[in-house]
Parts: structure tokens; C-alpha cells; sequence
């Protein structure tokens, strides 16, 4: 069995189905406290495109990492380089670094709780997270991830995962952004200190 790559797709897997898991759990707290129940759901313009495009990119990430061990199929198997002795321990790396990704995410969702959500909303009431993984990072979760995917290109490098990681990286750049022009317009002068204080992806020194 490929384990290294067994463990990056299972890590993959419960990485959604725990995004999953998020978005029931804030739709069951918005019908507790009589709010809209689709406060997940895109209402920006451009996050309604970028969601007809992340979807499809999702269901990729999710898929293709299990066609890729099967090594048969219609679409290409992996490269005989991951059978290598230097790139085999590169890879055994990158399931390692996935599941840390996976374990600092589930820490992020947790600190959030009830404030988490998928895109941008217009709510009153939601607080400015600024501690514990945010304190260094304005979007750690979006880190993570980004992480999580190039370590899914590094354990299976297919054209395929390639293309949809690249494109999944560069989604994650513009919802950054754009997440933060409206978390400027709210909270103002508090959230303009926050990001001079921080990094975006990485943390500022």
C-alpha cells in the first residue's frame, strides 16, 4: 500500500468533511438564534464565481488523490519518480506536514466556533478574532490549506492535482483580499492595526 499517499488523501478527505461538519454546525446555531439560515452561502458577487469555480476545484481535490493510488484508470497514474528513494521520504514529509495542517485548521474552526463562516457576510454581532492562530497570521485556516494542497501535489504528483492545486492556491490569494477590503469597511481603524501587525499567509517579523 502507497502509505504516504493513503495518509495525504484521508487527510484531504476528513479536511472537508470537517469544512463540512462546520457549515451544519453554524446553519443549526443561525436557526437556534433565529437568523438566516444561509449565512454560509455566498452573497458577494465575486464570491458567488469564485464558489462556481472552488466547488468543482473541491470535489477534485477530494477525488483525485485516491484515482492517483489505484495507478489505472483513465486519467494519468503517478510518476515512477515517487518510487524513488529521495522523493519517497519527501513524500512521507508531506503527509506529515498534511496531517499538522489538518490538526492546526481543527484548531482555528474551534477558537472561531459560532463565528466561523465560508464567505463573506453582512452580520451584525461577529467578532474580530485577533488571538491565538490569528495573532500572527490574518488567515491561518486559508494557510493551512494552501499547505495542505501543495502537500498534496508533492505526495501525488499527477497533471491533473497539479493544475487543480495551482488553481486552488490562486483562489485562495483573491478570497484573501477580498475578505479583507470588507473586513476593512467593518471594523475600520481596528482591523487596519490588526493587519499591520500581521501577515497575511505567513507571519510578519
Amino acid at each position: 500500500m502507497d502509505v504516504p499517499g493513503t495518509l495525504v488523501a484521508a487527510t484531504v478527505t476528513a479536511y472537508w468533511l470537517g469544512a463540512g461538519a462546520m457549515i451544519v454546525r453554524v446553519r443549526r446555531h443561525a436557526r437556534r438564534h433565529e437568523q438566516r439560515a444561509a449565512q454560509v452561502v455566498p452573497v458577494q458577487g465575486l464570491e458567488r464565481f469564485m464558489a462556481l469555480v472552488w466547488v468543482p476545484l473541491v470535489l477534485a481535490w477530494i477525488a483525485l488523490p485516491w484515482l492517483a493510488l489505484q495507478r489505472a484508470g483513465p486519467l494519468p497514474s503517478l510518476p515512477a519518480l515517487v518510487d524513488d528513494a529521495p522523493y519517497a521520504a519527501l513524500r512521507w514529509a508531506a503527509a506529515v506536514v498534511a496531517l499538522a495542517c489538518l490538526a492546526g485548521t481543527i484548531k482555528c474552526w474551534t477558537r472561531m466556533g459560532n463565528n466561523w463562516r465560508m464567505a463573506v457576510t453582512h452580520e451584525p454581532g461577529q467578532v474580530l478574532i485577533t488571538d491565538g492562530p490569528f495573532s500572527r497570521i490574518r488567515h491561518p485556516i486559508y494557510a493551512f490549506s494552501i499547505l495542505l494542497m501543495i502537500s498534496t501535489m508533492v505526495a501525488l504528483p499527477t497533471p491533473a492535482m497539479l493544475v487543480v492545486g495551482l488553481a486552488h492556491i490562486a483562489l485562495m490569494a483573491v478570497k484573501a483580499r477580498n475578505e479583507e477590503r470588507h473586513l476593512l469597511a467593518t471594523y475600520g481603524s481596528a482591523y487596519e492595526s490588526y493587519a499591520a501587525r500581521t501577515g497575511r499567509f505567513l507571519p510578519r517579523f
